[in-house]
């Protein structure tokens, strides 16, 4: 009895609510906001339903059904973070964008795994970016110099500063 009360006083997620988030997120383009507990309630709904499916009593209609919501939770469970990545991933690529930033609902929106997520793909963002400007700034400072043979009569063509080079002939050094 005293779990029965404790479990009509906590919420408990269903396969209901799980499939609507997933389809929230799906059909919109901004990040949904979900309770701060949703991930634990899944997974709490996720193990109560991987309990009752395993249970070896009488193959019943019953255990089939459970294990097959069970099934198509953890499928729409992967498939609605998968979709919460990619928008993670799409908001990273706005805020290093020209302008530089996302909405504060956008940030707000997420999970505390998701915020961290978020700042860990901006720190590598800014690190790849400030590779990229040094190796700009290097890569004018080099020049090679290299002697090659040609092994064969070679027409004029266009070099890599736009410049024409050639003709040259069969054992020509360059």
């Amino acid at each position: 009895i005293i779990k029965n009360i404790f479990f009509l006083l906590n919420y408990m997620i269903t396969f209901k609510d799980l499939y609507e988030a997933s389809m929230k997120e799906k059909y919109s383009e901004q990040l949904q906001s979900i309770p701060k507990n949703f991930i634990f309630e899944v997974a709490e709904y996720l193990r109560e339903k991987k309990n009752m499916a395993s249970k070896e009593e009488d193959f019943s209609d019953i255990i089939a059904k459970t294990k097959k919501q069970f099934e198509n939770a953890v499928i729409i469970f992967k498939e609605f973070l998968l979709r919460r990545r990619k928008k993670i991933l799409g908001l990273v690529l706005i805020a290093s964008g020209i302008d530089g930033g996302i909405s504060k609902q956008d940030y707000d929106n997420m999970l505390e795994f998701e915020k961290s997520l978020f700042d860990d793909f901006m720190r590598c963002v800014e690190v790849f970016e400030k590779k990229v400007e040094t190796g700009f700034s290097t890569s004018n400072n080099i020049v090679r110099n290299e002697t090659i043979v040609f092994k064969e009569n070679v027409d004029v063509f266009i070099g890599i500063d736009g410049e024409k080079v050639g003709p040259f002939d069969k054992g020509d050094l360059a």
